[in-house]
């Protein structure tokens, strides 16, 4: 549910709660990101409400599970001409006993003021857990646009992640197969509520679109209504 505002002028922290229309559950997403002389830190934990028909069924608690993903960009030379380039780290977990630890380059993207931001990166990982993949490679490419359409508050944020893994799709239990990437982008829109005088307030949501992703085969599209609190 998270997208990192990357090389953004402050240090930003906010959490955010969505209702997933396609999946019928709430999320609650707390981030934080922070620039310092060596690069840049961001982090975030999603967690997954349970459903009532999940509770029917045989799930005691409000939750389904949680997803934590940290990210730190290294970049001690950032006033030379290779100063957009950084050395990328990262580590995803899930309740659900996966994990995966990236290492790779990130080039980063801004305009004067940082209004328009952007980066893109491709990293190799290491699964852990029972999980693996043909092409141990990571794609990801974040973007925010401040002020849109000259809009004031109005921001437009998301990424795009693509990763190689080896998922099992049993769509036909007598005939099931192998995928070999996953694809996932959440775009995101955002109207600051400074206008009536509630400048920490957010409202708007995003778009889940995906491939071969948590469990599904094909494509999906799940639109989320969110409302989000910056501190």
């Amino acid at each position: 549910m998270a997208c990192a505002l990357v090389c953004a002028a402050e240090a930003q922290t906010n959490v955010q709660l969505f209702y997933d229309f396609g999946r019928q559950y709430a999320t609650t997403t707390f981030e934080m990101f922070k620039g310092d002389a060596w690069g840049d830190t961001f982090f975030f934990i999603d967690h997954y409400y349970a459903t009532g028909d999940d509770r029917q069924n045989g799930l005691g608690s409000a939750f389904q599970g949680s997803y934590f993903e940290i990210e730190r960009a290294l970049n001690f030379w950032k006033d030379t001409p290779l100063g957009d380039l950084s050395l990328h780290v990262e580590y995803d977990a899930t309740t659900w006993g996966r994990g995966m630890a990236c290492i790779g380059a990130r080039y980063a993207f801004h305009n004067a003021n940082f209004s328009r931001t952007a980066s893109v990166a491709l990293m190799y990982d290491h699964f852990i857990g029972p999980w693996g993949a043909d092409l141990p490679l990571k794609f990801t490419a974040v973007w925010g646009l401040k002020d849109l359409f000259g809009l004031s508050g109005c921001t437009l944020s998301g990424f795009l992640d693509v990763w190689g893994n080896n998922n099992t799709f049993c769509t036909d239990p007598l005939s099931p197969h192998t995928g070999h990437f996953s694809v996932l982008s959440e775009p995101q829109l955002w109207w600051g509520m400074a206008w009536v005088g509630i400048p920490n307030l957010h409202l708007g949501g995003e778009v889940e679109l995906s491939y071969n992703y948590a469990g599904h085969e094909g494509f999906m599209c799940n639109p989320c209504l969110g409302l989000k609190w910056a501190f």
